[in-house]
């Protein structure tokens, strides 16, 4: 079984995703320190006791979640902090976040993946969030309804998209940002796209997307951002040759 330091997977997560660049309000990187050495990298979307759990069973010495621990600092290590603090210290693991960076990165990112899916064509940046752009803009080979958008969504990442058919019955341009990106409609609104896909929206969202005249889907946060995890326990497996699991926990939103 092949072993790989710690340290070297850490550098080699925190250069490729550029953590020390983006701004956030998780705290990017190594969050928690564990296992020297490692064979087996859990990759997760959120950072729960189940989600520790499962990687425990499987073995794992390292995990990735997307949503991390760690936002903002630790005020105290009490209640939730502390039940997540010594389950990681007492099995030994090490955990490791990447949120922002994940969502926009151009070869791994959940929302590059995403736009995979459906073969989204000349794609562009979109979704300015603090001088970055976290998402993309394109057009489909072929237009299709905002329910057959859905769908193809839905077939291949799962959950249970809710969609607002407020605009044109075919849909040809869309804009994609993973997760909770309902602040970044008004954007699709202003550049005149016919879909804006994202995770999860807001009560207000449904008079505006109505009154613009835009369609919207959701496919709930989770779903929305299991894609870019993936995407990188794979490329940590060709780096390494170190194996990598993906453990699902989906949520309801």
């Amino acid at each position: 079984m092949t072993e790989v330091s710690r340290n070297e997977i850490v550098r080699h997560l925190d250069e490729m995703l550029q953590v020390a660049t983006i701004e956030d309000d998780s705290n990017n990187g190594l969050q928690v320190q564990g296992a020297e050495r490692v064979s087996r990298i859990a990759l997760a979307t959120d950072a729960a006791l189940e989600v520790y759990r499962q990687a425990a069973a499987a073995r794992c010495q390292f995990l990735i979640a997307h949503h991390g621990l760690i936002w903002r600092g630790i005020r105290s290590v009490t209640g939730r902090e502390y039940e997540h603090l010594r389950f990681l210290i007492e099995n030994d693991m090490n955990l490791y976040a990447a949120h922002l960076p994940l969502d926009l990165h151009p070869e791994v990112g959940n929302n590059i993946e995403l736009t995979r899916l459906i073969d989204l064509q000349d794609v562009a940046p979109f979704g300015g969030y603090r001088g970055a752009a976290l998402g993309f803009v394109g057009q489909l080979p072929a237009p299709m309804t905002p329910q057959h958008l859905a769908e193809a969504f839905q077939k291949q990442i799962g959950g249970d998209p809710l969609i607002l058919p407020f605009g044109d019955k075919q849909v040809r341009q869309v804009a994609i940002v993973s997760g909770g990106a309902s602040s970044m409609l008004p954007e699709a609104i202003e550049r005149g796209v016919d879909c804006f896909v994202t995770g999860e929206g807001k009560q207000a969202d449904h008079h505006l997307a109505l009154e613009a005249g835009i369609n919207v889907i959701y496919l709930s946060h989770y779903h929305s951002e299991t894609l870019g995890v993936k995407a990188l326990g794979q490329a940590l497996e060709q780096r390494f040759e170190v194996e990598t699991i993906f453990i699902d926990v989906p949520t309801l939103f």
